[in-house]
């Protein structure tokens, strides 16, 4: 087998590449990293220095693929399957790339700010940090109920590179900081995202791991079960 992925289930970035996997049910060998080991973490940085997961190894082409975006991309082109992660057209290409950072940096990011602000040790917290990550959720949700008004998917009517991106950021974003009680068309694409096949089995992966989320006790009850 050609392709092996080093990534860790409870990361949402490592979530997205995932959900474009299962997909396209595309053959790859799964690697859990563990960075707090350090000698796993030293192992990583060989493949790559920045340190950061998911990272994809494909030995047929010997060839190292690390970021979320670019690793969907490269599976688009040398091993793609039924379902194209990326449009045919270039000006639907362009949207789904757009929403697709979009996710990423205003969803994920700021979501993440959030969570690991939890788990800082006494008297390193940063509340006007989070503050601003809210703030930016805030805003996020605001664009994506706009987006989505009417759209099945984030960048149309096809599930896409941004879909990838949506469901994990949304998912641990919706547990910390939960969407406006009339932001239904977000709410609607929340639960389309959740019955996707790709993102039930993403999930699912991830359940024994839920543990050790930070904000577990507001995590919903249907989340932590089959």
């Amino acid at each position: 087998m050609a392709l092996t992925l080093y990534s860790h289930p409870l990361a949402a970035f490592c979530h997205k590449v995932l959900i474009a996997l299962y997909e396209n049910g595309t053959e790859f060998i799964p690697v859990t990293v563990d960075l707090g080991d350090p000698e796993e973490t030293a192992a990583l940085a060989a493949k790559w220095a920045v340190g950061k997961i998911p990272v994809l190894r494909d030995d047929f082409r010997d060839r190292t693929v690390p970021e979320t975006s670019i690793i969907i991309e490269y599976l688009d082109r040398h091993y793609p399957g039924p379902a194209p992660m990326l449009p045919a057209d270039a000006e639907r290409r362009l949207d789904a790339r757009l929403w697709d950072r979009f996710f990423d940096l205003y969803v994920s990011v700021p979501m993440q700010k959030v969570v690991t602000d939890r788990i800082r040790p006494e008297g390193g917290n940063d509340p006007v940090g989070v503050a601003d990550a809210r703030r930016t959720l805030d805003t996020a949700y605001v664009m994506i109920e706009r987006q989505l008004a009417d759209k099945n998917w984030a960048a149309g009517e096809d599930f896409t590179i941004a879909d990838c991106a949506a469901a994990p950021g949304l998912f641990y974003a919706s547990i910390v900081h939960p969407f406006a009680s009339d932001q239904h068309n977000l709410a609607a694409y929340f639960e389309r995202l959740m019955a996707r096949p790709s993102v039930r089995r993403t999930v699912g992966e991830a359940r024994p791991y839920f543990r050790f989320f930070p904000y577990r006790e507001l995590m919903p009850e249907r989340f932590l079960h089959d």
